[in-house]
């Protein structure tokens, strides 16, 4: 079924008074609920991490981060304009309502994302500093220019760049990349694939209308709930890592038994839902949100409850300032 264009009357206002009504437009097309999941994410590897930072370059540090994350969102959306037009789950944006040109999208975009990277590599190290730079990269780039209208397995690749985040806060900390914020990038990695095959079940009307390649207008159904059941288990196995490596206390241990336990049991339901059943994905898709957060909530209360035994470490390269930390780090420490 087609979704015909309803025409959107243009409202006139001063020079002035109209520039302000546009900030919301500008505030939109930074996708802000999904760069507060980012910036959460990033700001609990920041703070776990077994560097000192101190406290306002660390706020300048996460600031930073969100608006990176916020000017990815930008990109996004101006490099998507025309299929988000189409799609009625996104013809509200501010481009396709005519709020916004592409023109101001990209200037205002790219501006924001120079300025994230700067002011990173300013308050923190250009270590981070360049892995934001690179997450940008990838996700504008790599997966919304190069792999979002080209291949079903656009998510997958694509989830790299939302996967980031832990490590960009680790390095700020530490100016270091180890094996914990590498597991954290792991967990997110294999958490986008499910969380975004679900939503698109039930939008593969949208998706197929704007030329789209999602696994399920690609593949149907039956294949994309068999993919979100794998991704599930390999999702909930992973997410045990942390504590089962002793860099997470039992708190996250808990927190990721019984949230895998319950991810996997709704990619169960949906595999066994029926074509016209919308709630099973709905369901999925719901909890997908409330499960990276309550992993990440639970990661960073434990954290803060004290720090328990030494471990090996596993930094390769610390810090000449933290070196004597990074070789026997807490148990609880984790990353982002």
């Amino acid at each position: 079924m087609r979704i015909a264009a309803v025409p959107i009357p243009r409202l006139h206002f001063p020079a002035g008074s109209r520039s302000a009504t546009r900030i919301p437009g500008f505030f939109a097309l930074m996708k802000p609920r999904v760069m507060l999941l980012a910036v959460f994410t990033a700001f609990v590897g920041l703070v776990i991490a077994p560097g000192h930072l101190d406290p306002l370059l660390g706020s300048i540090a996460v600031l930073a981060i969100a608006a990176g994350a916020g000017a990815a969102g930008v990109l996004n959306m101006w490099s998507d304009a025309d299929i988000d037009a189409v799609m009625a789950r996104t013809a509200r944006r501010p481009i396709p309502r005519g709020e916004i040109s592409r023109s101001e999208a990209l200037a205002f975009g790219l501006v924001l994302a120079a300025s994230a990277v700067g002011l990173l590599a300013l308050a923190a190290n250009v270590k981070a500093a360049g892995l934001l730079a690179f997450a940008i990269f990838f996700y504008v780039v790599v997966y919304t220019i190069g792999l979002k209208r080209r291949t079903p397995r656009n998510i997958v690749v694509g989830g790299a760049a939302g996967a980031l985040p832990p490590m960009i806060g680790w390095a700020a900390a530490t100016g270091d990349i180890g094996l914990e914020p590498f597991v954290l990038f792991l967990i997110i990695f294999l958490w986008t694939p499910p969380h975004f095959w679900a939503l698109a079940l039930n939008r593969s009307d949208d998706y197929a209308r704007a030329g789209v390649p999602m696994l399920p207008v690609v593949a149907g159904r039956d294949a994309t709930t068999r993919q979100i059941l794998v991704y599930s288990l390999l999702l909930a196995a992973v997410s045990m890592l942390p504590w089962l490596l002793g860099f997470a206390g039992p708190l996250y241990g808990a927190a990721s038994v019984c949230c895998g336990a319950i991810f996997v049991v709704l990619a169960l339901q949906l595999r066994r839902s029926s074509e016209t059943d919308r709630r099973a994905p709905n369901r999925l898709f719901a909890f997908s949100i409330v499960y990276l957060f309550l992993l990440f909530a639970a990661l960073l209360a434990g954290n803060s409850s004290g720090r328990g035994p030494d471990m090996v470490s596993v930094h390769a390269a610390p810090t000449a300032a933290h070196s004597a930390e990074a070789i026997t780090p807490d148990a609880n420490r984790a990353q982002f």
